[in-house]
């Protein structure tokens, strides 16, 4: 029988790199609202939108350098820094490279902006391509010399999502009563926090600029909707006293 530990989960969306900068997806005037999510993020239809889809990734890939992390990603720096990578789950739904220039370990649930991958079954070679385009008219997989089976190592929709299982395990941590789920950032519209609360006796956290649309908020014991910056310093305080 599985006996949990207490752990530190910390769960992020768009919210979190929103003060770096990054446009969101799906505000008002967020990423989905100016293009064809269905031409250039599904996975039934991406290759026959070759072109658009890389047009749009190589966009935001070769935007990336010019955003910075912000104070919001040094705290939670600070937090694993503080307890260790092994008590601290850091799991986000961000596909910047953020937390990577801190030096700071996460999980990407939904891909990495900076890295490709060719789905080629002989070949599912993935690569980091950094802060570079991917020629439309030359590019090919630098591993099997394929061309249209390289895409950017992004889940689409209606993709698959293989991170998901490791939340899910992390989620299992969350029924110790010393343990603390952490959410910044997330309207609960893609990964269902509700479900990541429901009956876990952990002390919950929601960080956000306002009420997010698909969150029951009364999950939580404390709600602290000032921002990601500012409402993480309360966290962070919150998370000391608990663990101090």
């Amino acid at each position: 029988m599985f006996e949990p530990e207490k752990k530190i989960v910390i769960f992020s969306g768009a919210g979190l790199d929103a003060p770096s900068g990054i446009q969101t997806f799906r505000d008002s005037n967020g990423l989905w609202n100016n293009h064809n999510v269905s031409e250039i993020c599904n996975e039934n239809n991406w290759v026959s939108n070759w072109q658009k889809v890389h047009n749009f990734y190589n966009g935001l890939r070769k935007d990336l350098p010019t955003f910075q992390p912000n104070a919001a990603h040094y705290i939670i720096k600070r937090i694993i820094d503080k307890y260790g990578k092994d008590n601290v789950f850091n799991i986000t739904m961000n596909i910047s490279d953020m937390f990577e220039r801190i030096e700071t370990p996460v999980l990407h649930l939904h891909g990495e902006l900076t890295k490709m991958e060719c789905t080629n079954i002989s070949c599912n070679h993935n690569w980091n391509i950094g802060y570079n385009e991917f020629s439309i008219e030359t590019g090919v997989c630098p591993k099997c010399g394929t061309a249209r089976t390289v895409r950017p190592h992004i889940v689409f929709f209606d993709g698959q999502a293989p991170m998901y299982s490791y939340l899910y395990r992390a989620l299992d941590y969350l029924d110790h009563p010393d343990s603390i789920l952490l959410v910044i950032g997330t309207t609960g519209s893609v990964v269902d926090v509700d479900m990541m609360t429901k009956g876990r006796s952990c002390t919950k956290i929601l960080v956000d600029v306002k009420k997010p649309s698909n969150i029951n908020i009364k999950k939580f014991q404390h709600v602290l909707l000032n921002g990601s910056i500012e409402g993480l310093i309360e966290a962070e305080k919150i998370i000391y006293d608990k663990w101090d």
